[in-house]
């Protein structure tokens, strides 16, 4: 089959690998029909992975139809249309069951609780892909769901609708969203659908702050991004910050971004194990801070009938769509922020 393989820093190639098999009777196999780029697949490109290892499928965003099943699974048959979720949990134990993968108890460690992320678990840029455990990691999509909105719901919209739910948005919240990618893009989203009154947007790119003011948003354009806010709100700072990048500097913004006792919830992958957190800041200012990763299949049931209802519209952060075999250069495009680039949506047919 083709894939997308990590083959070293800055050097992702299309390449034909050993087609994916199911392994345990638990498992299916999936025929990808779309697949995505997520901003984590970065940390891979850069160099500054999850793990030593080369030469292993990237990717953990797929819709496809499932191709075969273990004998084991009970809830998924052969030409099924489904999404699988970026996490990926042991489905045995009290945890998965609630879908919090998370925090999967038995059988499931770092590099194998998603996909692409080492060759301990191969991933989903790829014609095929092999999901264990399928009756716990394999949601059924209803045909009311595109597949655009599908692979971004599988990890993108699950993300952001988890940061505004730690971060408790309420309804009349003024809340700042700190970069604004797919994710940043769908946490403004998500806290309008849970009733925020204003959501102000701060980004470096002028085309990023454009269509964050197009979902209704207010673009932070200013060298200040902090006395802007401030500004903005009376000197008081926001109710909420969700951060959507990672990076030190913005989750330092974040957190100063909020009003006392405001909260603040973290999304961003963060690879420094010394980060300095403001410990003092926070404790005169009373802040809650929430970071934390997603558990795709707890947030799944509630994104699903939001988007069927039109209340979310996860697609809208699609950007561009290209065959899987252009994905060399899809992956130079995101990382140079190129051509207006937001989501990158892959076809392996194509």
């Amino acid at each position: 089959m083709k894939a997308l393989v990590y083959e070293g820093p800055q050097a992702i190639r299309y390449r034909d690998v050993p087609d994916a098999m199911i392994g345990d009777d638990d498992s299916a196999l999936v025929r990808v029909t779309s697949t995505g780029i997520c901003g984590s697949d970065l940390h891979i490109y850069g160099g500054h992975g999850f793990s030593a290892d080369l030469g292993f499928c990237v990717g953990h965003e797929a819709v496809g139809e499932v191709v075969e099943v273990g004998r084991a699974v009970s809830r998924f048959v052969v030409g099924q249309r489904v999404l699988v979720p970026a996490s990926v949990g042991c489905g045995r134990c009290q945890s998965c069951a609630t879908g919090v993968v998370a925090g999967c108890e038995t059988g499931t460690t770092a590099l194998t609780a998603c996909y692409g992320l080492s060759s301990a678990l191969p991933g989903a840029q790829a014609e095929l892909l092999a999901v264990p455990r399928a009756d716990g990691n394999l949601v059924a999509l209803p045909d009311s769901i595109s597949d655009d909105a599908a692979v971004v719901l599988a990890d993108n919209a699950a993300t952001a609708w988890y940061g505004a739910r730690r971060a408790r948005v309420a309804p009349g919240d003024t809340v700042t969203v700190v970069g604004l990618g797919p994710v940043g893009l769908l946490a403004i989203q998500s806290a309008f659908a849970m009733g925020a009154s204003r959501v102000l947007g701060v980004d470096l790119l002028p085309e990023r702050r454009t269509r964050a003011a197009a979902m209704g948003a207010e673009p932070i354009d200013s060298d200040d991004p902090k006395a802007r806010i401030r500004e903005l709100t009376n000197g008081k700072g926001t109710d909420v910050a969700i951060e959507a990048v990672g990076a030190d500097a913005t989750i330092k913004l974040a957190t100063s971004a909020v009003r006392r006792a405001g909260r603040v919830g973290v999304i961003g992958v963060n690879q420094n194990t010394k980060y300095a957190f403001n410990m003092p800041l926070a404790q005169v200012k009373e802040l809650e801070f929430t970071i934390g990763l997603c558990s795709v299949q707890y947030e799944l049931p509630t994104l699903l009938r939001l988007t069927a209802a039109g209340r979310l519209r996860p697609e809208e952060v699609v950007s561009h769509r290209l065959g899987l075999s252009e994905g060399e250069r899809a992956y130079e495009m995101f990382a140079g922020r190129t051509d207006g680039v937001s989501k990158i949506v892959l076809d392996p047919a194509a």
